[in-house]
């Protein structure tokens, strides 16, 4: 699809990666910031806590994200014994980015839906695009990263909730074998038809689509 959108839609393939760019550093910026609210400096003294998307670009990830669809940015490091309570603080600093690209999406639908209104967007051009692909990509961030496996920022309610001693042999399962799991899916949903990720495609459609007001998945359609 790169080589296609390339050669054929080079102004929608930078639309694209604008979004993708966005999304990601709104997504580890959020990260970073909730850290240094939350009394951790360590983000910051990194400089990870910025917009500048050159500040969390991992090279490696973004060619995989372009490339196969799938993909990671530097994660943000933050020292939990800077925290005044470690579990609680840990737990809001790793759902800041989901919740960023929740926010993220909603204000891009706002201002699709607006620009649509006022008749500033009259077709599927390419700010109509890059709004659609903003939201879209943002809400895919969300729900793939609430997954509950180490190292997505869903594997730190596990640490939230498994908290009795009891719970240390489950929570060492899961950081053994649902990464292992995490990368079979992955692979399985590049290189075959299947939609392996429906529970993060499907609810990600539907809120879209609400937000927007139309079948994001038939606009999408449009676009490509």
């Amino acid at each position: 699809m790169i080589l296609s959108l390339l050669f054929n839609q080079p102004m929608l393939l930078l639309a694209w990666l604008a979004a993708i760019l966005i999304s990601m550093t709104v997504h580890e910026f959020a990260h970073a910031w909730m850290a240094n609210i939350k009394g951790d400096k360590t983000a910051e003294l990194a400089g990870r806590l910025t917009l500048n998307p050159l500040a969390h670009i991992d090279i490696m990830g973004l060619v995989l994200l372009v490339t196969l669809g799938f993909g990671w940015a530097k994660p943000v490091p933050f020292n939990p014994y800077n925290l005044q309570d470690p579990r609680k603080d840990s737990l809001l600093i790793a759902l800041a980015g989901p919740a960023s690209n929740l926010i993220l999406a909603t204000v891009a639908a706002i201002i699709l839906r607006a620009t649509i209104t006022i008749g500033f967007i009259m077709d599927a051009n390419l700010l109509f695009a890059f709004l659609l692909l903003l939201i879209i990509i943002n809400l895919f961030l969300m729900f793939f990263n609430i997954i509950p496996i180490y190292p997505l920022d869903g594997s730190k309610v596990l640490d939230a909730i498994l908290v009795k001693p009891e719970h240390q042999n489950i929570k060492m399962q899961i950081a053994m074998y649902g990464p292992r799991v995490l990368f079979f899916l992955v692979i399985l949903s590049i290189f075959t038809s299947f939609n392996i990720f429906f529970f993060v495609s499907e609810p990600a459609y539907f809120i879209c689509s609400r937000l927007v007001n139309a079948d994001c998945l038939g606009l999408l359609g449009m676009i490509f």
